[in-house]
């Protein structure tokens, strides 16, 4: 079988237009990986994902807390803040684990551990990968 050079080159720019596109998803995704969340006082909460970098997102999640707050950045990954229903002001708990299940699972734990009645996950968020 013949294969006339036009369809060839046809074909080989097919492939060279699809490695170029994957190439490029592959570097936006990996390029906007980072997040943060924002914990403050009373159930307060800030969270920013999908970031160029972890203190651009760290700032973001910051900005959207109300008072002294501290933040947790992520990358690539998933993080969540549970807090006493019965007690916003009391004890709270976050974790920051690859997928969002052990995320919240995690942050749940933590409350209860603190002394939480009735923990209930407040926020979360996940960036690229998560």
């Amino acid at each position: 079988m013949i294969v006339s050079t036009a369809k060839a080159q046809r074909g080989a720019l097919l492939i060279l237009a699809l490695t170029l596109l994957l190439a490029a998803s592959q570097f936006i995704t990996k390029s906007w990986a980072a997040g943060a969340i924002a914990v403050g006082k009373c159930g307060a909460y800030g969270q920013a994902f999908d970031y160029p970098a972890e203190d651009a997102a760290r700032i973001a999640a910051l900005k959207q807390c109300k008072g002294q707050c501290t933040a947790v950045t992520m990358k690539r990954a998933c993080a969540a803040l549970a807090i006493d229903l019965k007690n916003p002001c009391g004890a709270h708990g976050y974790a920051v684990k690859p997928k969002i299940s052990s995320s919240l699972n995690a942050a749940t734990r933590k409350c209860y551990e603190f002394g939480g009645k009735e923990c209930v996950i407040r926020a979360w968020a996940c960036d690229a990968r998560g």
